[in-house]
């Protein structure tokens, strides 16, 4: 921090340098193919600022006020990164035509995307990072997102809430968790890939960012190549089959350019089972250039995505079922029907204003954004759980008795499993049916929804005193309205659902009718207000010896909910609107780079920031009540890193090496537990909890000749929770009269001994050896070899608590709960390391100025078995119970965990016109 505080001292001396003799760089850049300009191509001369190519010439100039060796980097949308060596003594250099490839690699985007929606729609798992790196020509980042990110891998294991994704500038993470909703644009790769990202703590032109990074997706049809392009890809991941087809008119004498994309994505059925898959994309932009300064940007948005959801499992039905088995589904009418799907339509609209004057550049814009996520479940009352993994279903529920094992009863559950793994659609309606229960459901199939209408409104600047001084600047503006409820899809053949919950016998709905039927809202019904207002303002120079910026980040937050039920069981705070919620926050963060030469710099960037906590960590149960986490406080985030890049001729890469540490996170938690201080389905809020990550990056380039290309990638890593923090459970159905001995039902559980453990973030180790040939007749192919390891189950924190002791029945601890066992039985279970091999490859042609191209991937190719992520149930919340559950060595509630997908392929064809 010290480095950052001086750059203001350093910007201030650098007026009193003395005038250089200057040098122009000059060059033309065109298509290796087609020979054609290759318009709005950023040049970048190391030390120096970027520059684009003419829009019409496809020329460059680049003024430097020294000699010296240097590596210019020449880069445009669709083509491969051109960077060669130059030498600049006192005379102008004319470089002559530098002609650019096409990047069939750019299919790999696509390819990404595949991979990695699943964790991204499932809510057990927290969302990957590798959809943000997609715009890094980084070898680090590359590899972390097309390689590593199918096992979960995460940049630094941070989750993807900590980097800023925009749309034209304006935000689009999402309120509740932080995090990017990827399927508002899934689909729509054509023209979604005109991207600026800046990894880590690097500066943005945008935003104060996040300290993973920040995207910049721009829609300007303007900068779109003009053309048609049409793509088809067939794959056995997450979809079997897309088509996508994208027009872009390039822009009219009149000054207006326009881009129209659409596409459609299927499948019966995903690598996992019973895993539907139905999304449909549709884009359109409209920009009119009013003159040379002002340019007028509209966008739409619209894509609607069902998904059919997969479940984490037990090893002992791994055993039983294989890794593809998916619990959620089952035959309806000889027709695959998932009970646990995934709906999102969120149409957005978007209009921008752009003002170019050379020295100042203004982005005004103001986007609307509107629709419905919506989750399906089976809810059962007073009835058996349909789920066929239900532990009372399994052989290990006999073997794990309290009463002594029963084998007989393990081998019948067996093979009944075995006979019936998948839900049973039918016994559903036939228990509604039954004329003793007069009509009234004990199987509900219904979905928990959210409507949300967020308008955002953001002005960014940047505004360049010299070629050396510069200050970036901006402000946004948003408001969420959400209304969120569960809502009735079918009632599987009854005549109605009795709106009570069956633990308490009291009314969820008070005011309303009990009887509900499809279409009702049910269970609860609330409403969220929230706004945030931000500003930021960042410092930067570029010097031909050093670079440096200071940014500075003020954010305004408040949260509000109104109940829309009143719930019997929280007569006073389930009703009405409760108190606003304010947070104010602030950020900053700097870097000095100094620039050994114009081949080898060494940078150093450091940032301390507050962030308010997201939606669903503040209040502890939304859905009954407006009780808010006590003492909610906002997390404190400090970082720094240091980093040395290399840019040679033939060898290029980075090293970076980097400390971050999050304090005072909340979080909040729900599940069913048989503690030592009662049994019932809780809310779990923790308080006070630390985070600690550190470790190393490396990444390197060597080109070994023309047509080859070697890589190597290593990522070490050490994760861990860092301080033990304090816990409390929310009993679910605590009555109104429990409110005088305890705030509905809170009991404080004091400390959870944690720190040190591990966290659940993907590997912490990784490895990756590539190499890459390409033909010179446009055909190429690569291989990575990927090895990952030091993954570990997410932990249960109740366990971790003192009530973990505490016998139930006696309220006393255990007499064998000695430390030395506790500690045996709770040890956090490590993943496997394991190897993954993938290869890719393509060819592309021109024909009679067309261009076709084919791609195509192979992951896993040996069909590697492997454990993604997984975590502990906190069902035995007590050391007798556990201890129990554990004597046969296969629990009945064992850690669940995911597994990767086995040997899979991608195809992709593409034509453009």
């Amino acid at each position: 921090m010290k480095n950052a505080l001086a750059i203001p001292f350093l910007l201030l001396n650098s007026f009193c340098v003395f005038p250089q003799q200057q040098q122009k760089l000059i060059g033309i850049v065109k298509d290796l193919a087609s020979k054609e300009m290759v318009r709005l191509a950023k040049v970048k001369v190391t030390g120096f600022a970027p520059v684009r190519t003419n829009s019409s010439t496809g020329q460059f100039q680049i003024t430097l006020n020294r000699s010296g060796n240097y590596i210019l980097t020449i880069s445009a949308q669709d083509y491969i990164t051109k960077s060669m060596p130059i030498t600049v003594q006192n005379t102008d250099l004319n470089l002559g035509i530098i002609y650019l490839e096409r990047d069939v690699l750019q299919e790999k985007t696509d390819n990404l995307i595949t991979l990695t929606e699943t964790e991204l729609l499932e809510d057990e798992s927290v969302s990957m990072t590798s959809g943000m790196l997609q715009a890094s020509r980084d070898i680090f980042l590359n590899r972390a997102a097309f390689d590593f990110g199918q096992a979960f891998f995460r940049v630094r294991g941070y989750g993807s809430e900590n980097g800023s994704i925009l749309l034209n500038g304006i935000p689009m993470n999402k309120l509740v968790d932080g995090r990017p909703q990827w399927n508002n644009w899934g689909g729509l790769n054509d023209v979604t890939r005109n991207q600026v990202f800046t990894h880590g703590l690097q500066p943005s032109n945008y935003a104060f960012g996040g300290i993973l990074g920040t995207t910049n997706i721009i829609t300007r049809p303007s900068l779109f190549r003009k053309g048609l392009r049409l793509s088809t890809s067939a794959s056995n991941r997450t979809y079997a089959g897309r088509i996508m087809a994208t027009y872009s008119s390039g822009v009219s004498k009149k000054g207006i350019a326009y881009s129209v994309s659409s596409s459609k994505r299927w499948a019966k059925e995903g690598y996992i089972d019973g895993s539907l898959y139905d999304a449909y994309s549709f884009f359109g932009a409209l920009e009119f250039q009013l003159n040379p300064k002002h340019s007028i940007n509209l966008t739409t948005l619209w894509t609607s995505n069902r998904r059919g959801r997969s479940s984490a499992i037990t090893q002992e039905v791994y055993e039983l079922q294989g890794k593809r088995y998916n619990p959620y589904w089952g035959y309806q009418n000889d027709k695959i029907r998932n009970a646990r799907e995934r709906k999102i339509q969120e149409p957005l609209v978007m209009l921008n204003h752009y003002y170019n004057a050379g020295k100042l550049q203004l982005n005004t814009g103001v986007s609307y954004q509107f629709g419905n996520t919506a989750k399906s479940r089976l809810g059962y009352y007073n009835a058996p759980n349909p789920d066929p993994t239900y532990y009372r279903y399994l052989p290990s529920f006999y073997i794990n008795s309290p009463i002594g094992a029963n084998f007989i009863g393990a081998n019948m559950a067996k093979t009944a499993f075995l006979d019936n793994p998948q839900l049973d659609w039918e016994s559903l309606y036939t228990a509604n049916s039954n004329t003793m229960t007069q009509g009234r459901a004990a199987y509900v199939y219904y979905s928990d929804n959210s409507d949300d209408k967020q308008l955002s409104a953001v002005s960014t600047g940047n505004f360049s005193f010299n070629d050396r001084l510069r200050i970036d600047f901006g402000s946004h503006y948003l408001q969420l309205d959400s209304d969120n409820y569960a809502e009735i899809e079918d009632l599987l053949g009854a005549e109605y659902h009795a709106d009570i919950d069956p633990f308490s016998n009291t009314q969820n709905d008070m005011d309303g009718n009990i009887e509900k039927v499809a279409g009702d809202k049910f269970g609860y019904y609330y409403h969220t207000g929230a706004k945030v207002f931000n500003a930021f303002v960042q410092w930067g120079a570029n010097y031909p010896k050093w670079e440096g910026f200071l940014t500075f980040d003020y954010t305004s937050t408040n949260y509000r909910r109104n109940g829309l039920f009143r719930n019997q069981r929280y007569l006073n705070t389930s009703y009405g609107q409760g108190g606003k919620i304010q947070f104010s926050n602030f950020g900053l963060k700097s870097g000095y780079t100094h620039k050994l030469n114009g081949r080898h710099w060494i940078s150093l960037n450091g940032a301390y920031l507050t962030k308010p906590p997201v939606y669903q960590n503040v209040y502890i149960n939304p859905r009954e009540n407006n009780l808010v986490v006590p003492n909610i406080q906002s997390e404190k985030i400090s970082t720094t890193d240091i980093n040395y890049h290399l840019r040679l001729a033939d060898l290029k890469g980075r090293v970076t090496g980097y400390y971050t540490r999050f304090q005072n996170t909340t979080d909040v938690n729900f599940f069913f537990v048989d503690a030592g201080v009662g049994s019932d389905f809780v809310q779990e809020v923790l308080t006070q909890l630390d985070k600690l990550h550190l470790g190393m990056e490396l990444g390197l380039e060597y080109q070994l000749s023309s047509a080859v290309k070697l890589s190597f990638v290593a990522a070490v890593g050490k994760y861990l929770y860092a301080s033990d923090p304090l816990v409390s459970i929310n009993f679910d159905t605590a009555g109104a009269e429990e409110e005088v001995i305890a705030p509905e039902g809170t009991i404080d559980l004091g400390v959870a001994k944690i720190k040190d453990n591990k966290l659940a973030q993907g590997p912490q180790k990784a490895f990756s050896i590539g190499t890459e040939y390409r033909a010179p007749n446009y055909w190429w192919l690569g291989a990575t070899a990927n090895y990952m390891g030091n993954n570990y189950a997410g932990i249960s924190t109740i366990t971790r608590t003192q009530s973990f002791y505490l016998n139930p029945e006696t309220g006393l601890p255990f007499p064998d709960a000695t430390d030395e066992n506790v500690e045996k039985l709770l040890a956090q279970k490590q993943l496997d390391d394991f190897y993954l091999l993938n290869l890719i490859g393509g060819k592309s042609w021109l024909k009679n100025g067309r261009y076709i191209s084919v791609f195509a991937s192979v992951n896993n190719l040996f069909d590697a078995v492997f454990r993604t992520g997984g975590y502990e149930q906190s069902r035995n919340g007590n050391f007798g119970q556990l201890q129990q559950d554990n004597l046969s060595g296969t629990p009945s509630f064992a850690p669940k965990y995911w597994y990767g997908y086995g040997r899979t392929y991608f195809i992709n064809f593409a034509i453009s016109f």
